[in-house]
């Protein structure tokens, strides 16, 4: 079976994230209410950042970025990982990770790699790159796409711009480096999170 879709639908994207830093920057993020972490693979020492995190926050999403190809997913798999996130739509990947249980946000920018990625087993749609699609383009994809399919833009996301994607039908976010950058002092990071959270909620009371 599938995990059940994250409570909190803000994925912090930590690229780069150094293995030996992964504890004390989930901890951080986990502080402050993020329950899905995803660590991109085209860095080193993704995996073992993966495995740091999955051990330490086993109740969190956790799991690869930039995952291209099924060796991807057996390895993030293996690390403990239970998230795919991907920049694109490769029906493969995408139902193999489905396979092993794991949630899956491959990226989509148009009706046809939406509905694809659903068919092979996609439980979210990351918007990707957000800008591409746009308000508009959103509020179209959400005109056709079954009820209730979560809808997460990606891609310069701010907590002063996450209000017009939320009136455009997202139904939550990844952030990367607006909110995460190796070698960020903790302290920035616990700040950034918080605002990112604080604006979630209060989108989510209107």
């Amino acid at each position: 079976m599938p995990l059940s879709h994250p409570a909190v639908p803000l994925v912090a994207i930590l690229r780069g994230l150094p293995a030996a830093d992964a504890v004390a920057v989930g901890e951080v993020l986990y502080q402050a209410g993020f329950r899905a972490l995803e660590v991109p693979l085209n860095r080193p020492g993704a995996l073992e950042a993966i495995a740091a995190l999955s051990q330490r926050f086993p109740d969190a999403l956790v799991g690869g970025g930039t995952m291209l190809t099924v060796a991807h997913v057996e390895a993030v798999h293996a690390a403990g990982g239970r998230l795919l996130v991907s920049p694109n739509c490769v029906p493969a990947v995408i139902s193999r990770a489905a396979e092993l249980g794991m949630y899956c946000a491959p990226g989509v920018a148009t009706p046809t790699e939406a509905f694809a990625a659903l068919d092979a087993g996609a439980h979210a749609l990351k918007i990707f790159p957000c800008d591409m699609v746009g308000h508009a383009g959103l509020k179209a994809f959400n005109s056709v796409l079954p009820a209730g399919t979560p809808v997460w833009p990606v891609g310069g996301i701010t907590p002063d711009n996450m209000a017009g994607w939320k009136q455009a039908g997202a139904t939550g976010f990844g952030i990367g480096g607006q909110l995460y950058t190796p070698g960020i002092a903790l302290d920035q990071l616990r700040g950034r999170a918080e605002a990112y959270m604080q604006q979630w909620r209060s989108l989510s009371a209107l």
